[in-house]
């Protein structure tokens, strides 16, 4: 008898094919995320649940009685009760190696379009107020050779560092583990203390996973040590930002501006960012391209056709289960 699994939203019809073949397959069919109470009795009677931008919280998995797999579609599992699901011997798995590289492609070009002020200048352009060429028109801020700081440097900060190092910048990182030296010697990537990260970089990038340790990581402290020209870009997730504070640092012009892929209410986004020209804002598309959204997707669908069938997958991220 085949395992009855819930698929959050829909996806590729291959990916759905792929399951179908060995799952009795379930799928919430609106591209939205379904409600607690729409979670709670899709699960009820499961063994597998793929999760794409949905919660999988405690009073889902409590009550799903015969849940023994998750697998969610993405890198990021904080929308996921792992200490819930470890209390009940489940296994987790994420995408980890799907997309690092299509998600330091975002965080650069939110990079590039703060410094050059590409966003403003597209509504100059689209609002008809281009009358003629003028000196001042649009200053904005090198790029080349200026220091690219990296907070947290795992596979999507060293692929930043990659980027960084094709505009001869100077790349820092601070990291809860030291890369190992020839990794540094292969980035020309040097370590540093986080304060002198915040002081050094002319672009701050965060590449964390929210903890409570990263819980509003950047805040009046980290803030308060950058550079007035100095530039925050965020592809992580959103309240690894204290959003309030952000938009104080910016009214004050204690940093110079922002890009933003991830917000601390999303997909509300504080009104004054909204209104801000110094500030680029994408909804938490890091990872949208076809070929990594595809990938993404065949590799959770492996992932838990692997749990269901006994087999542990490569990036389980409770591996205490198995102890």
């Amino acid at each position: 008898m085949k395992p009855a699994v819930f698929v959050t939203r829909p996806l590729p019809a291959a990916v759905l094919d792929l399951l179908a073949a060995q799952a009795e397959l379930r799928v919430h069919t609106e591209d939205t995320s379904p409600s607690s109470a729409e979670m709670i009795e899709a699960c009820r009677n499961v063994e597998g649940v793929m999760v794409s931008g949905a919660r999988l919280g405690r009073e889902v998995i409590e009550p799903a009685v015969r849940l023994r797999a998750v697998s969610n579609v993405g890198v990021g599992y904080d929308n996921i009760d792992v200490a819930a699901c470890t209390a009940r011997r489940i296994p987790v798995t994420n995408t980890a190696g799907t997309l690092e590289e299509t998600t330091a492609d975002l965080a650069f070009a939110l990079l590039m379009a703060a410094a050059r002020r590409v966003a403003e200048g597209d509504r100059y352009v689209r609002e008809h107020r281009w009358q003629r060429w003028e000196w001042g028109l649009l200053w904005g801020a090198d790029v080349y050779r200026k220091t690219l700081g990296i907070y947290g440097f795992g596979h999507i900060g060293q692929a930043m560092a990659r980027r960084g190092r094709g505009f001869a910048m100077r790349v820092l990182y601070t990291s809860r583990r030291r890369a190992a030296v020839e990794v540094e010697r292969a980035l020309e990537a040097q370590h540093v203390d986080p304060e002198t990260l915040f002081r050094e970089s002319d672009f701050l990038t965060l590449h964390v996973p929210l903890t409570p340790e990263t819980h509003h990581l950047i805040g009046e402290h980290a803030l308060g040590l950058m550079k007035p020209t100095a530039f925050l870009i965020n592809t992580s997730r959103g309240k690894v930002v204290d959003e309030e504070t952000l938009v104080r640092a910016l009214e004050a012009h204690r940093i110079a501006g922002a890009g933003l892929d991830v917000f601390e209410q999303e997909p509300q986004v504080h009104p004054t960012l909204l209104s801000m020209p110094n500030v680029v804002l994408m909804p938490h598309v890091g990872s949208a391209t076809a070929e990594t959204r595809l990938r993404m997707a065949r590799v959770a669908a492996q992932n838990l056709l692997a749990l269901l069938d006994g087999r542990r997958p490569a990036n389980v991220v409770n591996p205490e289960v198995y102890s």
